[in-house]
């Protein structure tokens, strides 16, 4: 049954390597259990709630793209995202977290819309791709500072903003030792080296007494904090439409990115380069973004670290469909997951930063027209405590610096009217 549902023979593998890189591919971004929720909790969204829901987004998601659409791909709330809609939306803009997810809701269904429409090509296209690697990099230092400041190695200074924390301190150094860890074992190429890297930090407090084991097996904390919570209403706020567009932006950059990179790696793609199926994985995809503002977390997306079961071996649905059920057995790990302090989960928002970070290298340094606006983008995003604002100041000087150069052409068209429409926002409505 499972060879004739998913095609395993015609993939070239077989259920046991299927399960073997659905685990892998678990290991890799199982960290999303122990993070999202720290992250979440910040914006006041109850912190067992956001985990039950971190897993059933999770897990719906990757069910949906291996059922649907037969990829060995997985789902769960993206890294960069999640940090926007706490620290940019809910703490920065002050809107509520029941608004911000009625914003993620509203572009889960543009998203759906364009999924089933022949422009989503274009759509993707329309942003250069310096500005997508831009974005990507932008989103990297955002996370960064992120991360910095909740490990207290970077704190708040009345004369110059920011400046060095307080390094003697066990928390501290804890951190610095958790990041550490999940790099050389990275380096060494160890698989769930960020999830050992948690869980050994975890392990060191305890010794230390600066954390406290409360458990490893119980049934699932309640849901009911945040089902069905999202204010749609609310989000239909004409201030919100620059955190709809990027939440879509992002979203719609980093699954078109993450679905083409696991394709490709598992030989996926078509003669022509293309993805087949193109359709059924965006539609998995927003599906889940829907879903996952349903349930009560931030959007929903295609992760990159699927690559590790493709590595192993995964070339079929079959491997995502374990991926969502480990997720789903997670639920039963809520002691386990509230044992984990934030020294020893927030060191892999700075460990993920040094992975987006890379995309900076494929900007085009050799025309300033291209990397300027690029840089803007990077600068403005961690600075201005907001994807949104990077998106766009970077898309507005790309846009005049194409216009005052005469480089402006076919394909610069769609950035200008994005921009002229950020220039309007900024204009009449400001930056909130």
């Amino acid at each position: 049954m499972l060879d004739s549902f998913f095609k395993l023979k015609e993939h070239g593998t077989s259920v046991k390597t299927e399960i073997i890189a659905g685990f892998t591919t678990f290991l890799t971004m199982g960290y999303i259990i122990f993070v999202n929720p720290d992250i979440l909790a910040q914006a006041g969204i109850d912190r067992d709630a956001a985990f039950v829901a971190t897993c059933l987004a999770a897990a719906i998601g990757t069910l949906l793209m291996g059922l649907i659409a037969n990829y060995p791909i997985a789902l769960a709330p993206g890294m960069g995202v999640n940090a926007f809609f706490t620290y940019t939306v809910v703490l920065g803009q002050g809107y509520t977290w029941q608004m911000a997810l009625g914003a993620v809701f509203i572009s889960g269904i543009l998203f759906l819309i364009l999924s089933v429409l022949p422009i989503r090509e274009w759509i993707i296209n329309a942003i250069p791709r310096s500005q997508k690697m831009a974005i990507a990099a932008g989103i990297g230092l955002f996370l960064a500072i992120i991360g910095l400041q909740n490990m207290s190695i970077v704190v708040d200074h009345p004369a110059t903003l920011v400046t060095l924390g307080d390094l003697s301190q066990p928390p501290v150094l804890l951190s610095i030792f958790c990041f550490l860890m999940i790099v050389t074992l990275e380096i060494r190429k160890i698989p769930g080296a960020i999830i050992i890297s948690i869980i050994a930090t975890t392990l060191l407090g305890m010794a230390l007494g600066i954390a406290e084991f409360k458990g490893i097996i119980s049934a699932p904390p309640s849901l009911a904090p945040t089902f069905a919570q999202l204010d749609i209403a609310g989000a239909f706020n004409i201030g919100m439409t620059g955190i709809i567009i990027a939440f879509l932006f992002v979203h719609m950059f980093d699954t078109a990115g993450t679905l083409v990179t696991v394709a490709n790696s598992a030989g996926l793609l078509d003669k022509k380069g293309n993805l087949p199926r193109l359709g059924r994985t965006l539609l998995a995809d927003s599906t889940s973004m829907l879903a996952g503002s349903v349930v009560g977390t931030s959007p929903v997306t295609s992760y990159i670290e699927s690559t590790a079961g493709v590595n192993a071996g995964g070339r079929t649905g079959l491997t995502a469909v374990v991926v969502a059920l480990l997720f789903l057995a997670s639920l039963f790990f809520a002691p386990l997951v509230s044992s984990i302090p934030s020294y020893a989960t927030f060191p892999v928002l700075l460990f993920v930063a040094t992975l987006m970070m890379k995309n900076i290298t494929l900007i085009d340094w050799d025309d300033m027209t291209e990397y300027v606006p690029a840089v803007v983008t990077v600068v403005i995003m961690p600075l201005s405590f907001s994807i949104a604002d990077g998106i766009g100041f970077g898309l507005i000087t790309y846009a005049f610096l194409k216009l005052v150069s005469g480089k402006i052409d076919k394909s610069n068209v769609s950035v200008v009217v994005i921009a002229a429409i950020f220039v309007l926002k900024y204009a009449f409505l400001g930056t909130h």
